[in-house]
């Protein structure tokens, strides 16, 4: 494997990443969401991610919607593009700047409100056509900005902080994405962080879209004794499905897996992340038995957590468009708007 001479310093001063920055350059504001609230989680985790990764912040552009879970992009990576769209929205907006600038990474935070109820024509035509982009659900089963109703992720039979029963069956955005299209799909816990850490910094080695539902307790409306999205019953029913491991392109480091329980996949970047199978005949290369487990384990009121499917060779929305490589919002008029001449031939070849 690919090792890379320059590695993060230890010395005297702040520990910098391979390109020489602190991790002081990946935070961001303060955050205004309750304390314990899942989604602080999962920016730190994002933090932590991106710089590991060594990514340069200015090349990503963060989009998010409406709901507690877009204010999240807020609080990290301060120095990057971001946008925060209208509820149900961003699955477009980003669309249209991957287009724009498909040299930037596009990082999605949504939640199961703005992605699976106002969001969900938006959500499933993002899926199909395969875009570059990291799309994280922040998913707490309830609306947490109008007083916690139930969103459309929420289990059947979970029970509100009012004694209301759930009595609608929920929509799984994993099964759902991988039947549309998206090539990395996968589910994690706010509060695992090593298995998030892991698939965050897989995500951002993936070419193809990367779909990550994290469930995220909502401390203030969603994390009492008949919820399905609580801190205690993940802590009691969370059943990993693999065990994530990622070694960075630049990175020389061994990690000890028993030999022959180990499913690797070379990302696009020389990157590798492997899955020690923790069920034994797992793999997460076959879309039809990744949808067959998540509906067995649905029955049996399992939540399972990991990498369900990823694909590394389907082409991205990219690839089909053959785009140029430079980026479209850089190119001069001359190069984007046809001269008259060219509408006086194709108005001629109309008569």
């Amino acid at each position: 494997m690919a090792t890379q001479t320059a590695s993060p310093t230890s010395g005297p001063g702040p520990k910098v990443n391979h390109i020489g920055l602190p991790v002081l350059e990946y935070r961001g504001g303060k955050s205004t969401l309750c304390a314990g609230c899942g989604h602080n989680a999962i920016s730190e985790r994002i933090i932590d991610a991106m710089f590991e990764m060594g990514v340069e912040p200015e090349r990503v552009m963060k989009m998010s919607g409406i709901g507690c879970s877009s204010k999240s992009p807020a609080y990290f990576m301060s120095r990057s593009h971001s946008f925060n769209s209208v509820h149900g929205r961003m699955p477009s907006v980003s669309t249209g700047a991957h287009l724009a600038n498909h040299t930037n990474m596009l990082l999605g935070v949504s939640g199961d409100g703005d992605t699976a109820s106002i969001g969900m024509g938006q959500f499933v035509h993002l899926m199909r056509r395969n875009l570059p982009m990291i799309y994280i659900i922040e998913d707490n089963g309830v609306y947490g900005l109008t007083k916690g109703q139930f969103s459309a992720t929420a289990d059947i039979g979970s029970k509100l902080k009012t004694g209301v029963i759930n009595d609608l069956p929920a929509i799984d955005t994993c099964a759902l994405a991988i039947q549309l299209g998206a090539t990395f799909v996968g589910r994690s816990f706010s509060g695992d962080k090593k298995q998030l850490l892991s698939m965050l910094k897989a995500a951002i080695s993936h070419k193809g879209t990367v779909m990550l539902d994290v469930i995220s307790p909502c401390v203030t409306f969603n994390d009492h004794e008949g919820s399905t999205k609580s801190y205690k019953f993940m802590q009691e029913y969370d059943e990993p499905i693999n065990e994530v491991g990622f070694v960075a392109s630049f990175d020389d480091i061994a990690v000890d897996y028993d030999s022959g329980q180990v499913y690797e996949v070379e990302m696009h970047d020389g990157s590798s992340l492997r899955l020690r199978k923790l069920h034994e005949d797992y793999d997460p290369t076959d879309k039809a038995n990744a949808v067959r487990t998540l509906m067995e384990a649905e029955e049996k009121n399992e939540v399972l957590t990991g990498v369900f499917y990823i694909n590394t060779e389907k082409p991205t929305f990219t690839d089909l468009l053959n785009m140029v490589d430079e980026p479209l919002a850089t190119l001069p008029e001359s190069m984007t708007r046809p001269p008259k001449s060219a509408l006086d031939a194709l108005m001629a070849n109309l008569q």
